[in-house]
Parts: C-alpha cells; structure tokens; sequence
C-alpha cells in the first residue's frame, strides 16, 4: 500500500479522533485567519462530518446532531444549509455532487484549485486526491474552449484500497 492510498483513504483502525481533532484545529485557525467565527452550530455541522469520511446529506447531518447534540435538539433545515453554506464558502467542506452530500475538508487549498474525490462504492469512504498535474492539464483545455469553470471538482467512483484488500482477503 503507497502512502498516498493511506493519506487519501485512512486507515480503518486509524486514530479518528486525533484526525477530526486536527480537522477542527485547522478550521478554527482558518475562520481565525480570515476573521469570520466558526459559530456552536457551525462546529457541530463540521464535527457531524468529522465523524466518519463519508458524505452526509444535510437531512443525516440533522440526525447526527438530534442524537449527538447539545441538548438533543434537531435543529432546522435552514440552519444546517445555512452552516454548511458558511463551511463551504470558507473551504471548510465539498459537495459531493455525485452524492448531493458533504465531505469536510482538512487540505489546505486555493479557492479554485482542483479538486478530486475518489469515492469507494463499497464503504462509501470518500478521499480527497492530489491531483497529480491533471489540474494544468484541464485548465488549459478550458481556456482553449473559451471555458471558465465554475467549480473545478472531479469525482471518481470505485473501491478503495482498504476495501479491495480486506475483498482480496476473503473477508
């Protein structure tokens, strides 16, 4: 297994509390950086995403909060899409457009660079992939077209490594 298959997919028995604690520290230095406020329900909706690395739609992400919230409280529809709004726009989570889900982020990435997800049809793991120069490569195929693109995502279905070892494993 190369590294970039256990950065891309962690491991399953990996430490997921020091990879969403890390999460969360880099989102409160970025929010801190450019001075905008990662409010309570805003790190509950980025921490409901933490908790595993697959996608949730905002109506799991209402679920995860109603069992694993303060006070168990569900809150409205409008108060997730308008924290996963602010998420978003600060480079904090992706939609999975594939998925109509987010992923929370941890890469530290330009605005408009590319970005690719390699999504696991087995585990449902998503991980996000350098892009291995395939980002120049588009780009100058867009500005050839006269193209401007408008949100430079690429995802990619298939089986992750950990999924096609434990299938080669017989589990």
């Amino acid at each position: 297994m190369t590294n970039t298959s256990q950065t891309v997919f962690p491991a399953p028995d990996h430490d997921h509390e020091r990879c969403a604690n890390a999460a969360i520290a880099h989102a409160e230095a970025h929010c801190a950086a450019r001075a905008q406020r990662l409010t309570p329900i805003r790190r509950h909706v980025l921490e409901a995403l933490l908790a595993s690395h697959k996608p949730l739609g905002a109506y799991e992400i209402i679920e995860h909060l109603a069992q694993h919230g303060p006070a168990q409280n569900r809150p409205a529809p409008i108060t997730i899409y308008r924290a996963l709004d602010f998420l978003r726009d600060n480079g904090l989570v992706h939609r999975i457009e594939s998925r109509n889900a987010f992923v929370a982020c941890g890469h530290n990435h330009g605005d408009n660079d590319l970005v690719v997800f390699l999504i696991c049809e087995k585990c449902g793991a998503v991980g996000e992939a350098p892009d291995g120069g395939a980002a120049e490569a588009l780009k100058a195929s867009a500005r050839a077209a006269g193209f401007s693109p408008k949100s430079p995502l690429i995802e990619i279905a298939g089986v992750c490594s950990h999924c096609r070892e434990s299938r080669s494993a017989g589990v």
